[in-house]
């Protein structure tokens, strides 16, 4: 991180913030000084920490209702404020479309479109009471932006959330600034498994990016700090594509084929 962010007094609830991408979302809002509380259905072995500060743990299952709403109000009573809202929990494994049962599509939308509207309505209507309003920051998906066999619904409901933001932004402002980021692909242990198997694997990949490398997750953490920045005060209803530039066009390798 090279801008010194200062997060001091600030409070920031990242879902799905106990590993992965969102450990570290919520490690990079603890260095900058914030107040960092982290929800998952399950309490982790380690809480994500930094400068000798741990993020509170709340536990949740972001696809109920009803436990949303209690969370919430736990939430209002405890901390009193919310300043940022990171909107990370989601996901979904690979699956054959053709096949694959209706509630399982059901059920991958519900996580990753669903659950962050209603998460969003009830961290607005905190931050709708404060002078200061707050920034949410929904997780898209590069797999919003162009093919991506194997995901069909996760795609389809990453999709429906660069919408969302975009009508949010009209319908929250001035107070709340809804954004998205789409990580293209990101180097954790899950995309090593799911992607590359081994380190040949991992280079083969980095050279279809124009940047070299897949993303860390601190880079997408890096862009969450920005966002939520008075730096980026007027950004509003935006997707930050954070992916190296993109990846390789499959006319590219076709055209070299031709060529030799």
């Amino acid at each position: 991180m090279s801008k010194p962010y200062d997060y001091s007094g600030q409070v920031v609830l990242v879902t799905g913030g106990t590993k992965g991408i969102g450990k570290t979302i919520a490690e990079a809002f603890l260095a900058a000084g914030g107040t960092v509380v982290v929800c998952g259905r399950n309490a982790p072995e380690a809480l994500p920490s930094a400068n000798g500060r741990q993020a509170d743990f709340l536990p949740l299952d972001v696809k109920d209702p009803e436990a949303v709403q209690s969370f919430f109000h736990a939430f209002k009573e405890r901390y009193g404020r919310l300043d940022v809202l990171v909107n990370n929990a989601g996901g979904a494994p690979p699956v054959d479309s053709a096949t694959v049962s209706p509630r399982f599509h059901e059920s991958i939308i519900r996580l990753n479109l669903i659950a962050p509207l209603h998460i969003a309505q009830l961290a607005n209507a905190i931050m709708q009471q404060q002078k200061s309003g707050g920034t949410i920051i929904f997780m898209g998906s590069i797999a919003a932006h162009r093919p991506s066999p194997g995901v069909a619904a996760y795609s389809a409901a990453k999709a429906g959330i660069l919408q969302l933001v975009k009508a949010l932004a009209f319908e929250w402002a001035p107070k709340v600034r809804p954004v998205s980021i789409s990580p293209g692909l990101v180097r954790t242990e899950e995309t090593d498994r799911l992607y590359s198997g081994d380190e040949a694997g991992v280079q083969a990949i980095n050279a279809t990016i124009p940047l070299g490398r897949m993303a860390w997750p601190q880079d997408i953490a890096n862009a969450c700090l920005y966002l939520a920045s008075s730096d980026a005060g007027y950004i509003s209803g935006i997707d930050l594509l954070v992916h190296g530039g993109g990846e390789k066009p499959a006319y590219l390798e076709a055209w070299g084929a031709e060529k030799s």
